[in-house]
């Protein structure tokens, strides 16, 4: 009877585990979110750090931004994982502010486990930071600057200056040559109504070499590849695309043809020929000037295309075939015949360039619907130029987010001190013990001026302080200034934040800690899988 197993034990198949308690459970998933905290916390803001991250596939990462890391990461703790969904949802929702999501979703759940230790109860605490968390969103609109939410968002010289603080974060120094490209390049593919417009318009291609001062916004589609013909320039074009192969076709079935003389076998591929020629002189007389394939395009159909001066390109992927689509409003046909006129792309120009030593063929659209447009980088080293493409990812979706809700707050910390000094005296008003949680809850907040005053190398204390009483004088916009250590109000120099990031980060990282504090036991099955094997390898058969 002694061995026979009783309770969760002889309910649970062998090899489970299972946590409980305060210091089993609790206390070990703040830990895990505290550690992924740690990580992101050095890569906040402009001088924020870069993590290298070697994935499972041996792929390099040397970045700052917050989005890749995590993803990169592979977390395996569960607790942590919670931390981690939270982030992508945030990059999925507005494209940047991941890593404010980690860093307060860390220090939260930090301050919380020190009022675990004092007694109080997770209940107690996640009302608490509830309670809080609606306020703080309240108080954020309230914050919001003055006439931030009119914008025209066709105009270069104010969108630059909205997304000048997304794109500093991550590339800083360049934001000046970076925001009028990603500005042009976004403001190029707008429709008309702007909630609608689409990050995935805005395409950007890395070609090494050179400089970034170099870089180039394409009004149109560039390919990493020339043409297969000798026709390299055309404009004007009509364009057709063809999922299928440009080649001969072949017969569904088997069969076997008996060739008895020489004068057979010329007139068996005279009838190949003409059947290929055929079928190219009528996409011809279709007026098509431009064939696209996505697969082969045989010799022979090569020959009459080069024969009737059109230009073919082929493009392997089936991606790049349906943003060529995109880029040129064609219709991918999936058999080899004429196009009708409903079917049929378009192109200003579509001609053979080459960009540092790389040949790229250039589809480019006058006029101002365009469906697609390219930011050209230009860097040294693929590393660098990885990095600052996430930097033009961050530019575009802060873009998407400034057409849905202009609205800007104070940057540099600013924002997120004016809610720690709201929410304190907001906890003193309070009467029952989610007080505690509340003024835990400012005190958090102030991860942000700390992050990025240590991140600058500047002491942490002394400038959160000094942002303190710039604010209790009347300055509300005065955040850390990381070039002179002092407290500045950034706006002067044109750097936002937008509302529409903080407000998403706050209500996701509230999400994500109330969730990992209402975590009372971890039961873990015994993972799938036979005996791994011995870590230093060995005999064994």
């Amino acid at each position: 009877m002694g061995s026979t197993p009783y309770g969760l034990q002889s309910m649970l198949k062998e090899g489970h585990t299972h946590l409980t308690g305060l210091e089993e459970a609790v206390v070990k998933n703040i830990e895990a979110c505290k550690g992924l905290s740690k990580i992101t916390r050095t890569s906040l803001g402009p001088n924020g750090m870069n993590k290298m991250v070697i994935n499972h596939l041996d792929k390099l990462f040397v970045t700052s931004d917050a989005a890749t890391i995590v993803n990169e990461l592979e977390v395996q703790h569960p607790a942590a994982k919670l931390l981690v969904l939270a982030a992508k949802a945030q990059e999925t929702e507005i494209g940047d502010g991941t890593n404010l999501v980690v860093s307060l979703g860390g220090e939260l759940l930090a301050q919380a486990e020190e009022l675990l230790r004092d007694g109080l109860h997770p209940s107690d605490i996640i009302a608490g930071y509830l309670k809080a968390g609606d306020h703080a969103l309240e108080l954020l609109e309230s914050f919001a600057t003055a006439g931030s939410d009119q914008i025209d968002v066709r105009d270069p010289a104010a969108v630059s200056l909205r997304i000048k603080g997304s794109t500093a974060s991550k590339q800083y120094g360049y934001e000046d040559l970076l925001t009028p490209l990603i500005s042009k390049a976004c403001i190029d593919v707008c429709p008309k109504n702007s909630n609608n417009f689409n990050v995935d318009n805005v395409r950007v291609a890395k070609l090494l070499g050179g400089g970034l001062s170099q870089s180039e916004v394409v009004q149109g589609y560039l390919l990493r590849r020339g043409t297969e013909g000798s026709v390299q320039s055309v404009k004007n074009a009509k364009v057709a695309v063809y999922g299928c192969a440009v080649d001969t076709a072949g017969t569904e079935t088997k069969g076997t043809v008996l060739i008895r003389s020489a004068e057979e076998l010329q007139e068996y591929s005279k009838g190949e020929e003409a059947m290929v020629e055929k079928n190219i002189m009528a996409i011809r007389d279709a007026g098509v000037k431009v064939i696209v394939c996505g697969q082969s395009i045989g010799e022979m159909a090569l020959h009459f295309i080069e024969r009737y001066g059109m230009m073919a390109i082929k493009i392997p992927s089936k991606f790049e075939l349906r943003r060529m689509c995109r880029a040129t409003n064609a219709v991918a046909l999936v058999k080899l015949e004429p196009p009708s006129q409903e079917d049929l792309g378009y192109a200003s120009s579509i001609s053979v360039d080459e960009i540092g030593g790389t040949k790229v063929t250039v589809v480019r659209q006058d006029d101002a619907t365009s469906k697609i447009s390219t930011v050209v980088l230009r860097g040294s080293t693929e590393n660098v130029m990885d990095d600052i493409e996430r930097a033009v990812d961050d530019g575009v979706n802060a873009y998407k987010a400034i057409c849905k809700d202009a609205r800007t707050l104070a940057a540099g910390g600013a924002t997120e001190i004016a809610l720690a000094s709201r929410l304190a005296a907001f906890a003193r008003k309070e009467t029952g013990l989610e007080q505690y949680a509340i003024a835990k809850f400012s005190k958090a907040l102030e991860v942000v001026p700390r992050t990025l005053a240590e991140n600058a190398g500047l002491n942490a204390t002394d400038t959160v302080a000094a942002v303190y009483a710039a604010q209790a004088k009347g300055d509300l916009g005065a955040g850390v200034n990381i070039e002179d250590g002092g407290v500045k109000d950034l706006s002067a120099e044109g750097i936002y934040d937008l509302y529409l990031t903080k407000y998403w980060a706050i209500k996701l990282a509230v999400d994500a800690v109330t969730t990992v504090l209402r975590i009372d036991q971890v039961i873990m099955a015994k993972q799938a899988g036979g005996p791994k094997a011995p870590a230093g390898g060995g005999d064994e058969d």
